[in-house]
C-alpha cells in the first residue's frame, strides 16, 4: 500500500525534527525514499538554549536505515534562519520539494502575567519561523511548478486557558496556511495545515498540561467544544502524525490544499471551512437601535450562553 506514497527524488526539509512529531516525520518520509534536511536548534519546550547534537542524532538514525539525510541545526525563529534552512536544503540536494515546518515552542501563561518576551518569541517561533521558510522555499516550488508544505497547527489555536501567546500563533499558522495555498496553487503547489494531539511532542509537556487541568476545575472549556479526557482507542503518538503528513506530501492528497486536518490517536477529520451560522440583513444598515430589537437579540445570542466565565 506504501506504494502509493513513495516520495523517491523527493527532497524533503523538516523543521523542529528533532523530537517528537518532527522527527517521527523525517524518518518515515526518509524511509519513504525522499531525501531529507533534519532542522533543529536543539532547544527545549520553552524556547531558548539549543543542543547540536539533537539533528545529527536523527540523521544517524536515518542512515543507519539505509536512507540520506544531513542535519540543519538554524533557529527559524528569523527571517534568515529561514533562508539558512532551506539554502541547506538545496545545497545539500539540489531542490526542495517539501516543507513541514514544525518547530515550535509554548510560554504558558495568563494573560495578566504576558510578558513581551514571552509573546515576541512565541511568535518569532511559530509564525515568523513558518513564514521564513515558506518565503524562501516559494520561488524554488514555483521555477519547478510544484511542492508542498505542511504546518503544524493545534487545537490549541481554538482557545487554551493560559496560553493565549501559543493559542495566536497557532491560528494565525492556519491562517497563513490559507494564504499560501491561495498564493501558490496557481503554481502547482499545495499547502495544508493539521492539528494534532500527540504524546511524547515537545508541546505535551507538564506546565501545558497543567493549564488544561485549571481550565477544567475552572468550568471552562480546556480545547474547543470537546470534553477533555475522552477516552481513546489509541494512545496519540507522533507516529499517527508523521503518517498523515506523508499522505499530505504525496499525490494521494492531490484535491487537497489550503485545509485543516485534526488527528489524535485513531481519529482523523477534516476541518469545515469557517462559516456564518446565523445571518440577519437590515435594509438600511445596521444601527445601534437595531441590534437593540428583542427579535435581533433572541436570534443572535438568545440562545448562546457565556462558556468562559466559568466557576468562580
Amino acid at each position: 500500500m506504501t506504494a502509493a506514497v513513495r516520495l523517491d527524488g523527493k527532497v524533503a526539509l523538516v523543521t523542529g525534527a528533532g523530537r517528537g512529531i518532527g522527527r517521527a516525520e523525517a524518518l518515515l518520509l526518509a524511509s519513504l525514499g525522499a531525501k531529507v534536511v533534519v532542522n533543529d536548534l536543539g532547544g527545549g519546550s520553552w524556547g531558548g538554549g539549543g543542543d547540536p547534537a539533537i539533528a545529527p542524532a536523527v540523521v544517524e538514525e536515518i542512515r543507519k536505515a539505509g536512507g540520506e539525510a544531513v542535519a540543519e541545526t538554524s533557529s527559524v525563529s528569523s527571517w534568515e534562519g529561514g533562508r539558512r534552512a532551506v539554502q541547506a536544503t538545496i545545497d545539500a540536494f539540489g531542490r526542495i520539494d517539501i516543507l513541514s515546518n514544525n518547530a515550535g515552542i509554548a510560554r504558558p501563561r495568563r494573560l495578566d502575567a504576558w510578558e513581551e518576551a514571552d509573546w515576541d518569541l512565541v511568535h518569532d517561533v511559530h509564525m515568523k519561523g513558518y513564514a521564513a521558510t515558506i518565503r524562501h522555499a516559494a520561488p524554488h516550488f514555483i521555477a519547478q511548478k510544484g511542492g508542498v508544505i505542511v504546518n503544524k497547527s493545534s487545537p490549541s489555536g481554538f482557545g487554551h486557558y493560559s496560553n493565549g501567546a501559543y493559542t495566536a500563533a497557532k491560528e494565525g499558522v492556519v491562517g497563513l496556511t490559507r494564504a499560501a495555498a491561495r498564493d501558490l496553487g496557481q503554481f502547482g503547489v499545495r499547502c495544508n495545515a493539521i492539528r494534532p494531539i500527540a504524546r511524547g511532542s515537545q508541546m505535551s509537556t507538564d506546565p501545558m498540561s497543567a493549564t488544561l487541568e485549571d481550565s477544567e476545575a475552572l468550568g471552562i472549556p480546556a480545547l474547543w467544544n470537546r470534553p477533555r479526557g475522552l477516552p481513546m482507542a489509541v494512545t496519540p503518538d507522533p507516529q499517527h502524525v508523521a503518517a498523515l503528513t506523508a499522505w499530505l506530501c504525496s499525490d494521494a492528497s492531490a484535491n487537497l490544499n489550503g485545509r485543516e486536518v485534526f488527528i489524535a490517536g485513531a481519529e482523523v477529520g477534516l476541518l469545515p471551512e469557517p462559516e456564518m451560522i446565523r445571518t440577519l440583513y437590515a435594509p438600511g444598515g445596521w444601527t445601534l437601535e437595531a441590534f437593540l430589537d428583542p427579535a435581533v437579540t433572541a436570534y443572535l445570542a438568545g440562545d448562546a450562553r457565556n462558556r468562559f466565565r466559568g466557576r468562580s
